[in-house]
C-alpha cells in the first residue's frame, strides 16, 4: 500500500551513514542521491531521507522495514548499534502481533524508531 515514505534528519552526513550501515542487511541501498536527498530501496528508492525544512522539533516517527530472514533482522540490529544506535527491543518474536513476527527496534541519530521485521517462520 505504501509506495515511498520520506523523513527529515537533522544531520544527513550522520542520517545516510547510519541507513547506509542498517539498511544493507535488509537488502537495501542508496539507489538515487541529489544534492539536498537520497533515496533507498531494493529495486527503486521506497525510503527517503532529507534536511529538516520544518521549524521546531522534529516528532518521533516509527519505520518498519521488512527482513526477509531472522539473520537480517538480527545483522540489522548488529549493524545499527555499529553505527553508535539505542537498541529499543532486541531482537524476538513480538507473539502479540502475530505468531512470527521477528523483530527488532532501534533509534536512528534524529530519535526515530526504527525497526526491521520478519514475518516468516523461523
Amino acid at each position: 500500500m505504501i509506495d515511498h515514505l520520506s523523513i527529515q534528519v537533522r544531520d544527513m552526513a550522520a542520517s545516510a551513514a547510519f541507513y547506509d550501515a542498517v539498511l544493507a542487511p535488509l537488502g537495501g541501498r542508496r539507489m538515487l542521491e541529489f544534492p539536498n536527498v537520497i533515496g533507498y530501496g531494493r529495486e527503486r528508492p521506497e525510503f527517503w531521507i532529507g534536511p529538516t525544512e520544518t521549524p521546531g522539533a522534529a516528532r518521533e516517527a516509527h519505520l518498519a522495514f521488512t527482513a526477509d530472514s531472522r539473520a537480517a533482522v538480527r545483522a540489522f540490529r548488529d549493524a545499527a548499534v555499529t553505527a553508535g544506535a539505542e537498541v529499543l527491543h532486541e531482537p524476538r518474536v513480538w507473539p502479540e502481533y502475530h505468531a512470527t513476527y521477528f523483530g527488532a527496534f532501534v533509534r536512528d541519530p534524529d530519535g526515530n524508531n526504527v525497526e526491521a521485521v520478519c514475518h516468516a517462520p523461523e
